[in-house]
């Protein structure tokens, strides 16, 4: 009978194979491309030829999207602590991942040593949560409880996702911009379904942001 540990080793063994094919091909992606990314591009970047690393992708399934969404941000972090003693900054949020020189080569070590979402990240065991677990943290993430504050550069581009040139000073508007904007994107009105989770999380920055301003 297999133990626990076994049974999660096996399980873990063909994911960190795909890690380092994921690896080799973001940082290809990201050095070709230097402006911002956002997680469903390079989802999509990844699905395409030549890298065909990632399936077909259930986004109306938190719990089916999880797998790739872990596994992508995994790898992104595990790659920003591979070329950060090289001088290179990697931002890393779901709506704008990019990769950038930093001034000063080797800096003070890995970055973000202190901080929980990389933690978490780089814990592959985190990839095997059950299906209720996956639905219980989207249900914090949507209603806004997420640890972290938004970054400038995640608001910018929340901001554009939804439609604004500037970034709103009050959530109000973004309602109204976002349940606008998910009437067009609905699937029955033409849109798609990765439309819509694009248009969830970066109203979700927003509601994020403003109750971290009160």
């Amino acid at each position: 009978m297999q133990t626990r540990s076994t049974l999660e080793q096996e399980q873990l063994e063909p994911l960190q194979y795909q890690v380092q094919h994921l690896l080799v091909a973001l940082e290809t992606i990201l050095r070709q491309s230097p402006s911002a990314h956002s997680e469903l591009t390079l989802i999509r970047t990844l699905q395409a030829r030549p890298w065909n690393l990632i399936g077909d992708v259930d986004y109306s399934d938190p719990a089916r999207l999880f797998p790739v969404h872990f596994l992508l941000f995994h790898s992104l972090y595990r790659l920003r602590d591979e070329l950060s003693p090289q001088g290179w900054k990697l931002d890393i949020s779901p709506l704008s991942i990019r990769l950038q020189p930093t001034d000063v080569v080797g800096g003070q070590g890995l970055p973000d040593h202190g901080d929980t979402l990389r933690r978490y990240y780089l814990d592959l065991n985190h990839c095997l949560v059950s299906d209720d677990a996956v639905y219980r943290m989207m249900d914090a993430f949507w209603s806004g409880q997420s640890q972290a504050s938004p970054a400038h550069d995640e608001l910018r581009m929340a901001a554009e996702v939804l439609g604004f040139e500037a970034v709103p000073t009050e959530l109000p508007p973004v309602k109204q911009r976002f349940r606008r904007e998910v009437m067009k994107a609905h699937p029955d009105r033409g849109g798609n379904v990765e439309r819509v989770q694009e248009l969830n999380h970066a109203f979700a920055v927003f509601k994020t942001h403003f109750r971290d301003s009160r």
